[in-house]
């Protein structure tokens, strides 16, 4: 069984981030590297990363997460901005993990899904909201995360992410 090593992620990290995002992800799913950038910005202690314990430039895994309006969702392969004034009612936004083939089977989702939940709750987000993509809604659940309903232009948004894309949420806690 390999070793890895949980970090946060850095600028640094984004050539990985995208082949690894390129490894897992359906074309129409791909993001810039502008819009990665813009999303580990708004959070960098949000957003961790899995290398390899024996090569650690190499990531077997990401996790971008970052604040969010709640009643919003961001959009698909967009820079988000960063002068966006301050909304009191926001939601830890989980908007992008994946697991490169080489890290499959080893338990990094959960472990990078556990460190960003400890900082959301630090920065005092007391709920989660994702997009379940590529019927990764199963998997979610399984973490307490249920479907919730969207009106008005965020279920407009969601159509980007495909056929099968799924809102999903839940209360963090304390």
């Amino acid at each position: 069984m390999s070793e890895f090593l949980l970090r946060p992620m850095a600028a640094a990290d984004l050539p990985e981030v995208l082949a690894v995002q390129a490894q897992c992800y359906r074309p129409e799913l791909i993001e810039s590297a502008d819009a990665l950038a813009s999303r580990l910005a708004l959070a960098p202690t949000l957003c961790w990363v899995a290398t390899h314990a024996d090569a650690p430039q190499r990531l077997a895994a990401y996790l971008l997460t970052h604040p969010w309006p709640r009643e919003s969702l961001p959009p698909l392969d967009g820079v988000l901005r960063h002068d966006a004034p301050a909304d009191p009612r926001l939601t830890w936004f989980i908007h992008d993990m994946a697991v490169a083939p080489a890290g499959q089977g080893q338990g990094l989702a959960k472990r990078l899904y556990e460190k960003a939940r400890q900082g959301a709750k630090q920065a005092g987000l007391r709920c989660s909201r994702l997009i379940a993509v590529q019927s990764a809604a199963r998997w979610w659940q399984g973490l307490g995360y249920a479907p919730v309903a969207l009106a008005g232009e965020a279920a407009a948004k969601l159509s980007r992410y495909g056929k099968g894309a799924v809102v999903m949420g839940k209360e963090i806690g304390a």
